[in-house]
This record gives C-alpha cells, sequence and structure tokens, in this order.
C-alpha cells in the first residue's frame, strides 16, 4: 500500500500540465525546443510527430521496473530525485509531456551559439541515437549539453558556465578570505587549538582564496 501511494505521489501531474495545448504546425524536425523547468530550463530536440527526444533525470526507474509508469510524464519530483541519485536517460515524449505546461522556445540558442546550427535530419538523428540511459551530471553532462551536441555539435551547457561563474564570485572572492581567516582564528582560539600548525593551515587557506579572488 505504501509503494502504492509513493508512485502516486510521483505521478501527480497539476491541471496547468493537462490542459496545455501546443500548435505542433510551429515545430520542424530538429528544432531545438527549450521551457523553464524547476530552477533551470529544460531542452529537447524535436524529432516530428509530436516527438520530443530529451535527457532528463527520473528517481523512478529505481523504484519499479514498470514501463509504462516509466513511461508517463516525469513530474518535477521525480525529475528532482533523479537529479540527486544521477538516474537519468534520454527518452521520447509527447510535446506536452515535455513542456510540462510550459511556454517553448524554438531555437533561442541560435542567437547565443556561435557554431551554426547542423541540418534538421542530422540533429534529430543524432537525437534518437543517444536515446537510453546515460551518466548524469548536474554540471558535466544535463540535459543542455546533449541538445547543444545534436544541433551545433559541442556538448556544452551556458547554464553549468554561468552557475559555475556565480559560485566562484561569492566562494572566491576577499570577503571569503576574510571571513575564513576570521572563522579559522575563532575556532582555534574557542578550541584552544593554537598551533604553528592550526595557524599555518588557515593562513595558506585564506591566502589561496585570496588569490583566486
Amino acid at each position: 500500500m505504501f509503494l502504492y501511494q509513493l508512485l502516486n505521489f510521483f505521478f501527480v501531474a497539476s491541471k496547468k500540465e493537462e490542459d496545455a495545448e501546443y500548435d505542433l504546425s510551429l515545430y520542424k524536425r530538429g528544432d531545438l525546443l527549450e521551457v523553464p523547468r524547476t530552477l533551470f530550463t529544460h531542452f529537447g530536440i524535436y524529432l516530428g510527430d509530436n516527438r520530443v527526444a530529451h535527457l532528463i533525470p527520473d528517481i523512478l526507474p529505481v523504484i519499479t521496473k514498470n514501463k509504462s509508469a516509466i513511461a508517463k510524464m516525469v513530474t518535477n519530483n521525480r525529475l528532482l530525485l533523479g537529479v540527486i541519485t544521477k538516474v537519468a536517460s534520454v527518452r521520447v515524449d509527447s510535446v506536452v509531456d515535455f513542456a510540462y505546461g510550459s511556454e517553448i522556445l524554438v531555437n533561442h540558442m541560435d542567437k547565443v551559439c556561435s557554431q551554426p546550427a547542423l541540418d534538421g535530419d542530422e540533429v534529430a538523428r543524432r537525437a534518437e541515437k543517444l536515446q537510453g540511459s546515460v551518466t548524469y551530471s548536474l554540471l558535466w553532462y544535463n540535459c543542455e549539453h546533449y541538445v547543444m551536441y545534436c544541433r551545433y555539435g559541442m556538448a556544452i551547457s551556458y547554464q553549468t558556465y554561468q552557475f559555475c561563474t556565480t559560485v566562484r564570485k561569492i566562494v572566491f572572492s576577499r570577503m571569503s578570505a576574510y571571513l575564513t581567516a576570521l572563522c579559522g582564528a575563532g575556532t582555534m582560539l574557542y578550541l584552544g587549538c593554537v598551533t604553528p600548525l592550526t595557524v599555518l593551515l588557515t593562513l595558506v587557506i585564506s591566502f589561496t582564496i585570496w588569490m583566486a579572488a
């Protein structure tokens, strides 16, 4: 009974997603589609005939072998837990299931990427060829890496770059160096472990952050 309730929790999709409608005539084979999903943008490749290939994390294959259940729309709960457990696959879904009720942008990355897009059939062929389970990494191989390789021939992620740049600005800043030195000194005094080794370690860490800032 518990397992049944757990699976139902993962299958829940809001009324917004169920009622969403999309004009399929706007999409061509090989188009790159993107939609807002959780904290990031989700990407897919349109294959034609209301089919979208996309790399998406999903916890459900770890819980059940029921193929019909796994084939249902991946909810945000399933997606987020899939990110944590690094379980993902390249799968083909309908436009409605892919978009999850959000507005779809078409080939927006063409304006961002300096590399010209490949022929639509080649893009779709690449997308179809990579179907199946993949080793997922939020930073090093996510849905954006997948579509960028399919459409432009290079597996990069602008979202990852922006995220890492933001983290670097926060971690490797002069303020972080000051706080590291103060926290280190405060910890040594509180624990009564002021030794040449602990002082040296605190200074080295603070200096490294300072120089990287």
